[in-house]
């Protein structure tokens, strides 16, 4: 199998692990571990690898450092194997977030799981490989952020790409995809027989099939790809993907955790030193830091280091450096609905991997043998919709709500998701089919009537909301879980949004007041956490620059999720991808002799 293999070498630093990427000769057992890099990558996750790789490759003399809180795990089969997609969320390799209650959703705490293994959230999310709409990158430039547009992020996101199923007669596309990246995408050989209904379902409601939907305009069904490697129909992600193609002078330390990035104020400004370890060890930045640690771990992070508003600062001791108030807001999620159906018995589900042993067994020996199998699934079946081909002739009253919603909030975010409210090449909603039982109960327990039964279940979920929510440094201690605030439906235009995309599937609930009920109470991530430490001008609380510097610093940089300034309709792995292989370009141009 494929997997990215490493030779471990002695302890570098107290409490942690070391590896080397291997290449064709095994790296030795070595004593003489540098105590200071040229760059240090704060998170060895989905962006954090990619831009590590990358910077080894572009610049092959400057030596650089991922430190990664989880451990690595290559041969995880719950990570490698498609069909376990989800058996990681909750485990160890999962931060597994929890929110602060949710007042407007009836005090209901939401789980976010983000990931804490080498590859980060790559190596544990459900696969989907998609992008968003070209005037929703475009958007990111328009809010102050030039280079940040469609051309630059459509090239990005390519180099990031092997897109291998440009031959299927469901896509159609010549141009907008990559073909020689080290991520492979595919559209899934294993589709379950109900699956053949879907486009013809959306065909008779109006919604054509879209065959070109990575060339940017994602609005119509389609069949889209999953981060699968064809050659073995394992996953494919950074941390085998990525790191296995970095320079020699590229090292990974693992089950390390930060404290805090170190400052030093020059010349009016702050230089990044280096960063200190949780057990007190200082490591040295000759040229950057470069924080990866992912939309809910950046923020608490620049908070430990003293960046970010005075107020959270002092309540959790610790001193101001920076003054920068949009760190940790801006936070922006996909709610999502999620409606489960039951299948005739004609129709073999997903779910018999949960109750049938002896098929269980069956399906997972023919995946060892490289051979069609069950265990190939991830969901393929997409349909993305603008708001006119779902309301009719609520589409008005829906966007007045988020008219009024927009003006209260005045804010430059808010302001251009309502002018791609009306624009019918921008998607407001996704709908997926996932075979098997998705819902907050769980698959029918033994002794329940419907154990044994097969389910299919469609996700509904909102593409540009307005609620922004806000995650931040532990006050009571900075070194806990960062206190996370989602705000789904919390604002009019959010709630009668949801209650609309859970009409459209349809559902056995009458009254208006039942539809918001069912919301509140079922509402849940779709796990795209962006914008914590945005991508936007300081005075419109902007955390980092157009460069990806944070505000107030000369070479401390942040490359994830988290920089994203406005969530757009799509799965975001492919966009972070593209945020990590610009970003490499931008600082291997700064540093190149």
């Amino acid at each position: 199998m494929a997997f990215l293999r490493f030779a471990l070498s002695a302890a570098l630093l107290p409490f942690a692990t070391f590896f080397e990427p291997t290449f064709a000769v095994p790296a030795q057992a070595r004593n003489d571990a540098a105590e200071s890099y040229d760059f240090i990558v704060v998170g060895g996750g989905t962006a954090g690898n990619a831009v590590a790789a990358r910077l080894s490759q572009q610049l092959p003399d400057s030596t650089v450092l991922v430190i990664e809180a989880g451990p690595f795990a290559p041969g995880e089969d719950r990570i490698n194997i498609p069909g376990m997609k989800g058996s990681t969320l909750g485990t160890r390799y999962d931060w597994n977030f929890t929110s602060i209650p949710q007042t407007q959703l009836n005090d209901r705490v939401i789980t976010q799981s983000r990931g804490k293994v080498l590859g980060g959230t790559s190596a544990i999310n459900l696969l989907i490989w998609d992008r968003a709409s070209k005037p929703e990158y475009d958007g990111w430039a328009e809010v102050g952020n030039p280079g940040w547009g469609w051309d630059n992020m459509i090239a990005a996101m390519n180099r990031a790409e092997n897109f291998s199923s440009y031959d299927r007669p469901d896509y159609t596309g010549t141009i907008g995809f990559g073909t020689e990246g080290p991520i492979n995408a595919v559209v899934n050989r294993f589709t379950p027989v109900h699956q053949d209904t879907w486009i013809p379902t959306f065909e008779n409601l109006g919604v054509e099939q879209n065959t070109n939907w990575l060339g940017g305009n994602n609005v119509g069904a389609a069949y889209h790809s999953s981060t699968i490697d064809p050659s073995n129909y394992t996953r494919s992600y950074s941390a085998v993907e990525y790191l296995s193609r970095g320079g020699p002078k590229l090292k990974v330390i693992t089950d390390t955790e930060i404290a805090k990035v170190n400052l030093e104020e020059k010349n009016g400004s702050y230089v990044a030193t280096g960063v200190t370890l949780l057990n007190g060890t200082v490591i040295a930045a000759k040229k950057e830091v470069i924080v990866s640690a992912g939309t809910l771990k950046s923020s608490p992070l620049l908070e430990q280091s003293g960046i970010g508003n005075k107020s959270i600062l002092e309540k959790a001791g610790v001193t101001q450096l920076i003054d920068l108030p949009g760190v940790g807001e801006n936070l922006q999620d996909h709610p999502r609905i999620q409606i489960a159906y039951q299948l005739k018995d004609i129709y073999t589900s997903f779910d018999r991997l949960k109750y049938d042993l002896n098929y269980t067994a069956a399906q997972l020996a023919l995946w060892r043998a490289n051979e069609y199998s069950a265990y190939d699934y991830a969901a393929s079946a997409y349909s993305y919709q603008n708001w006119s081909s779902i309301l009719d002739s609520k589409e008005g009253e829906l966007v007045n709500a988020a008219k009024r919603v927009a003006a209260n909030l005045n804010n430059v975010v808010d302001n251009k998701k309502l002018t791609w409210l009306i624009d019918p090449d921008i998607a407001e909603a996704e709908f997926l089919l996932s075979d098997g039982y998705s819902g907050i109960k769980g698959y029918p327990k033994v002794g329940d009537p419907l154990y044994g039964k097969g389910f299919t279940t469609i996700f509904a979920a909102l593409m540009h909301p307005l609620a922004r929510g806000s995650v931040h440094i532990n006050s009571t201690n900075p070194a806990a879980k960062p206190v996370y605030d989602p705000a789904y439906a919390s604002n009019e235009y959010d709630l009668k949004a949801l209650i609309e995309l859970a009409k459209y599937p349809g559902f056995d609930v009458q009254t208006d007041a039942d539809w918001e009920a069912f919301v509140k109470n079922n509402v849940n991530p779709f796990y795209h956490p962006v914008g914590s430490c945005a991508m936007l001008p300081k005075e419109d609380g902007g955390v980092v620059d157009s460069t990806l510097k944070v505000h107030g610093t000369t070479n401390l940089r942040i490359v994830d999720a988290s920089v994203i300034p406005i969530l757009v309709s799509a799965h975001p792995q492919t966009g972070i991808y593209g945020v990590a292989e610009r970003a490499a370009e931008l600082i291997s141009s700064c540093w190149m002799e």
